[in-house]
């Protein structure tokens, strides 16, 4: 289901950024905020990180997600858990209708297989970026490396499980101008990556680019869809309130 947010008026908005595909952006949002992420091109693969800003032990979660809400994708009226139980975010709308927690992000040595050498001495800013050296790049911005790496959530991509138990990577699932919006329930620290999806089937590097808006919204009411969606989020959204007591 599509949860439909309001676009914000002048007053609401924080920021707005443009993000290349194959490139990587880290930064920390307030609970009550909301950002809009949309597919520029059709061609988008965003390879999402969450931690609690104050406390970055406590992180982004996708095995407990998924059991938790009883899912093997995310959509619109799911939320994001911590690894302590508590919603760091909730996907309030989204027009692409899949989003794949499963496969994880790109490493140097697929992308070299896949696509060939691209090192910035030939390529300079186009050079072939991989999603786990991109990620590790900006967590060290923030004091953290590669032991706080984690299963990422891939935005913009749907992989599904055949009968024989492969996944199947769908092409062209987004289409450009396709958004998803997360409304933040914790101040969190999202760090992100660009990079093509690993099991992409395109044979070229040509990962497409993102927009994302800011603006804040208010956190989750106590008639809030994401909320109410099943029992585990209604416990969900009291462990996480406690904290703002």
């Amino acid at each position: 289901m599509e949860i439909k947010t309001p676009h914000p008026d002048a007053s609401a908005l924080l920021w707005s950024e443009d993000v290349p595909g194959g490139s990587h952006l880290s930064f920390c949002v307030k609970r009550g905020t909301t950002l809009r992420f949309t597919d520029q091109e059709g061609a988008a693969n965003v390879a999402l990180l969450l931690y609690r800003a104050d406390e970055r032990l406590e992180r982004l979660n996708l095995p407990d997600t998924l059991k938790a809400q009883h899912t093997a994708h995310l959509t619109a009226g799911h939320v994001l858990y911590s690894d302590m139980g508590r919603i760091l975010a909730a996907i309030t709308s989204d027009t692409v209708g899949w989003h794949d927690p499963l496969c994880g992000f790109s490493d140097a040595a697929q992308v070299r297989e896949k696509y060939g050498e691209g090192r910035y001495q030939e390529r300079r800013n186009a050079m072939y970026r991989n999603g786990r050296d991109s990620l590790l790049i900006e967590l060290g911005k923030w004091g953290l490396g590669w032991r706080d790496l984690m299963p990422s959530l891939n935005l913009f991509s749907k992989v599904s499980v055949d009968q024989d138990g492969r996944f199947v990577h769908a092409p062209n699932h987004s289409s450009a101008g396709s958004h998803v919006e997360l409304r933040f329930e914790m101040d969190t620290l999202v760090v992100l990556s660009t990079a093509p999806h690993p099991l992409s089937p395109s044979r070229e590097y040509a990962p497409g680019g993102v927009a994302i808006v800011a603006w804040h919204s208010g956190v989750a009411g106590p008639d809030d869809k994401c909320r109410l969606s099943c029992p585990e989020n209604q416990r969900g959204y009291t462990n996480t309130e406690r904290v703002y007591r």
